[in-house]
């Protein structure tokens, strides 16, 4: 694993006045990269596709929902539990495995899949979400992103030559650039200025890679909900030949006539024969309405937050289990679920096991 930090460069402007050895190092580059991963629709319907992704760590097949384990765990869940439900790819989060147990300590345990007992696949965001979820404790600049630290309130400098190396030594199948995100209702010029610097950022990742052949590096669609602006992007991430493309800062408070649209405009200007993955999407409305707009891949911490929270996805709605009526219900969560806990618990049982034994939170 590479464990020195390359100094980030300064890159105003250079995606449109590059020179021509950028450009070819940058193509090269990509050219390497499209060995990092395999993916193949094997059907389709209209938009909407099945597919086969084939990463370091085995099989995905799509679409695919990402369960996020945002220190390298899921929460209330251990990795047999995560095996023995079929999960082939999971999340991890750049920022919070840099700040403990730390990339040099993940390095030296040979990455963070034998750091976990991890047989599948993991993808590494880049740290850039922390842009919006933190936003009091950043500043952001051309050369990166300056938090301040959750743990100990120190400085933390992540340019995006950084996020690419510690996403290197955490050893992650699939990396994201990091990319400048801004509130999806943010207005005015700082959305096109976050847009067109996720560009310049991109190229700085690309080049920064130092396993391409390995980890598969994803570009990250902005614009907000600007046409122009991700028709932009969208031409620009896609000249780069990636193994992969994300579309990135939405959900986040839109109307969802609005976020159909800018994903529908999306996937209709994606290459066809690369994998799409829609960033922070988990509600179950969402999932069916994208994978039908022709998306590939998502990720969310809803489905585990609002297990903790007492409540349980079934094919006719959400179960609160925490209301009152489930006091005296002895029937399981779904009749006709296979799964242990509803061959095992009544409801009742879960009702009053929520709040005041963690193993409800397990279960």
């Amino acid at each position: 694993f590479l464990m020195i930090r390359r100094q980030p460069r300064s890159t105003q402007g250079v995606s449109s006045a590059a020179s021509d050895v950028y450009k070819r190092q940058i193509i090269q580059l990509s050219e390497e990269m499209l060995k990092s991963l395999k993916f193949k629709v094997i059907k389709s319907a209209k938009y909407a596709r099945a597919g086969d992704l084939v990463l370091s760590h085995g099989p995905v097949s799509t679409p695919v929902y990402m369960p996020v384990g945002t220190k390298g765990a899921m929460k209330a869940l251990s990795t047999a539990d995560m095996e023995s439900m079929g999960c082939q790819i999971h999340l991890a989060n750049t920022y919070h495995l840099d700040l403990r147990p730390g990339p040099k300590k993940l390095g030296e345990y040979g990455g963070i899949h034998k750091f976990m007992n991890w047989k599948g696949n993991i993808l590494t965001d880049s740290g850039g979400f922390q842009m919006v979820s933190l936003n009091e404790l950043m500043n952001v600049s051309e050369q990166g992103v300056t938090f301040k630290s959750i743990v100990d309130g120190s400085t933390i400098n992540l340019a995006p030559e950084d996020s690419v190396h510690v996403q290197n030594q955490i050893g992650g199948d699939i990396l994201m650039a990091l990319d400048d995100v801004v509130h999806v209702l943010t207005t005015g010029p700082r959305v096109e200025e976050a847009c067109k610097r996720t560009i310049r950022w991109l190229d700085r990742c690309i080049i920064a890679h130092a396993r391409p052949k390995e980890q598969a590096l994803f570009g990250i669609v902005q614009g907000g909900l600007d046409k122009d602006l991700r028709d932009y992007c969208l031409t620009e991430t896609a000249k780069r030949d990636l193994p992969g493309y994300a579309i990135g800062g939405l959900s986040g408070g839109e109307a969802k006539d609005i976020f159909w649209r800018v994903v529908a405009q999306c996937t209709a200007v994606l290459p066809k024969d690369k994998p799409r993955y829609l960033m922070g999407v988990g509600y179950p409305e969402d999932l069916v309405t994208c994978a039908i707009l022709g998306c590939d891949m998502f990720d969310c911490v809803f489905a585990t937050r609002t297990a903790r929270f007492g409540c349980a996805f079934t094919r006719y709605g959400i179960i609160k289990l925490k209301k009152a009526d489930n006091r005296v219900n002895f029937e399981p969560i779904e009749n006709s679920c296979q799964c242990y806990v509803c061959k095992t618990y009544a409801r009742a049982i879960l009702h009053e096991m929520l709040g005041r034994n963690p193993v409800a939170l397990h279960l």
